[in-house]
């Protein structure tokens, strides 16, 4: 069940018209009163003599009893209480329990207080209702309100129990502000998508991904086509910026801007000011290159490192270092679905958007840790788009592989933590890499079967015995999956490339827990192209022999499972 405070109104009648109106798309069905402070309260919905006007009368009344300079200019409260859709109708003596405890829950109307606030509950679909109520108390005082919010949602997991609803994790207050039904309706009225609200957030934290200054950060707000208005301070000090989408306006034809800190607590200017606090990402001084990328392929390998020192970071790290490294996965999910082909796109940016709830919570990120992930970011970003094929869609399946392991050891820590909704959003998002990874390892790992298969009798019993000899407790799961015959491949690429494929197969196991994975094959193959700086697709163009087209079709599936996860450090 999840609870809604909206924002604030000045009119109570413009509400009450809503709430009994038609709806925007006339999906308002039967409105109608299922609770109100006073048992008497007339129901414009079912009492033919009541108009809309008796109601705004009541509710305003504490409202209208104060001197004019005493009255608050924004009195209108409205929280909105949603159930999931697979509960069960409630009846509307349900609802009206629900409204009386929510309001005395949020402190509109404690229970037993006879001077509370006044208010009102309506009814106009299966699954929810709308409570209005005026913030004037009877006795002319304001109501005590503070953390009115998480109350309501801490009231709300009550209630699921009580009711033998849908269990919902619980929040933290570091969620992304959702879109209001206002919001949704006029973006399905529009034929968006998205509503405004998370299209910005969206656009905006792809603009942040890799971003060195504010200068770049706002040229790439720019570029992606948005509106900005900056807030200036009489020294020339910039205070913070607002985002309006061009063709999302209000009444009155102006642009509908959005604060920066409303789209996502992350996203605010002195937020976003403190990636860049430690200096630019290039400044990294570890293993890996800060040269510019020289294309889609090298920053797409260079990624696969960084998330995969990230990965033993997040399950051997301090909190704090974890938090960063976290927030920084973030970048790189935007940056890749950003610059990822056409096959790939939408599962990534899926991806992306599920992920950017787990990259906050209560446990502050020590930034500069994560320079060499924010460097990653900026690599895939001015690396350009990948085309999809040949090297550089084979190293993207090799990046998204790195990127489910970090992703899912990323659900493990904030499970750990307790950090219910972020765990669960950790989750959702790997279940889209998970398809992502179908997509993009379709052709690439089917260039590889297809070559293991042309690999002699002799040589292929050679990389078996190999195999056997390094991993002996998994050799015979391995060698029954339609993917050895890629893994062949890659291990034959590993001694003519001039490595020891035994030493490099045992390195590739000990360093994560293979036991649980879906394709141990698949796991292999990548890690091995990348220890081995191997091409990550050795045939340029597609394969589209029978053998390769079977294999496609029948072994082809998410490299790592849900609890695979890093072991130990090198």
């Amino acid at each position: 069940m999840i609870p809604s405070i909206h924002d604030r109104g000045s009119e109570t009648i413009g509400l009450i018209n809503y709430l009994y109106g038609p709806g925007t798309a006339e999906e308002h069905i039967d409105p109608h009163l299922v609770a109100a402070f006073d048992p008497l309260t007339p129901d414009p919905g079912r009492d033919p003599q009541a108009t809309h006007e008796q109601l705004q009368r009541l509710l305003d009344q504490p409202v209208n009893a104060l001197p004019t300079g005493k009255r608050p200019e924004k009195h209108v409260w409205h929280l909105s209480v949603r159930a999931a859709p697979e509960d069960p109708i409630l009846s509307d003596e349900d609802w009206a329990a629900i409204a009386r405890r929510m309001v005395a829950a949020t402190g509109i109307a404690p229970d037993g207080d006879e001077q509370a606030c006044r208010w009102a509950a309506v009814r106009h679909a299966d699954d929810h209702i709308h409570i209005i109520a005026t913030l004037v108390r009877d006795d002319g005082r304001r109501p005590r309100l503070h953390n009115e919010a998480r109350r309501a949602q801490a009231e709300c997991r009550r209630i699921e129990v009580d009711y033998g609803l849908r269990r919902v994790a619980p929040g933290d207050g570091t969620a992304a502000k959702p879109p209001t039904s206002a919001e949704r309706h006029k973006a399905k009225r529009e034929g968006r998508e998205q509503a405004a609200r998370e299209e910005l957030r969206e656009t905006v934290r792809r603009a942040v991904a890799g971003a060195m200054s504010e200068e770049e950060f706002f040229d790439r707000i720019a570029a992606a086509g948005l509106l900005i208005h900056k807030r200036v301070a009489p020294s020339g000090d910039l205070l913070g910026y607002k985002v309006a989408l061009p063709d999302n306006r209000n009444g009155k034809q102006e642009p509908v801007f959005y604060a920066g800190s409303t789209l996502a607590p992350d996203l605010s200017l002195p937020r976003i000011r403190q990636r860049f606090s430690d200096g630019p990402p290039s400044q990294v001084t570890d293993t890996l290159s800060v040269e510019a990328p020289s294309g889609p392929a090298a920053a797409r390998r260079r990624t696969a490192t960084a998330v995969w020192q990230t990965v033993l970071v997040i399950d051997h790290g301090e909190d704090a270092r974890v938090a960063a490294h976290i927030a920084a996965a973030g970048e790189v999910l935007d940056a890749l679905a950003k610059t990822s082909a056409a096959h790939t796109r939408a599962e990534l940016r899926k991806a992306a958007f599920a992920f950017e709830r787990a990259t906050r919570s209560h446990i502050k990120a020590e930034r500069g840790h994560d320079r060499a992930l924010r460097q990653a970011a900026r690599d895939l970003v001015h690396s350009g788009p990948a085309l999809g094929r040949g090297e550089d869609g084979a190293t993207t399946a090799m990046a998204i592989d790195m990127l489910f392991f970090l992703v899912t050891a990323a659900a493990h820590w904030h499970a750990k933590k307790n950090h219910a909704q972020q765990a669960a959003a950790a989750r959702q998002a790997a279940e889209h890499l998970r398809a992502a990874y179908r997509a993009a390892a379709d052709v690439p790992l089917g260039v590889l079967y297809q070559r293991g298969r042309l690999l002699s009798q002799p040589l292929r019993q050679q990389q078996a015995a190999c195999l056997r000899a390094a991993v002996p407790e998994l050799a015979e799961q391995i060698l029954a999956e339609p993917g050895w015959h890629a893994l062949a491949a890659t291990l034959a690429d590993t001694t003519s490339a001039g490595h020891d494929p035994a030493a490099l197969l045992a390195e590739a196991v000990e360093r994560r827990e293979l036991g649980t994975a879906d394709s141990i094959s698949d796991v292999l193959v990548w890690r091995l192209r990348r220890m081995a700086d191997l091409p990550a697709d050795a045939t340029p163009m597609p394969d589209h022999t029978p053998a390769a087209a079977k294999y496609r079709r029948h072994s082809v599936s998410p490299a790592p499972s849900r609890d695979d996860r890093p072991r130990k450090t090198r």
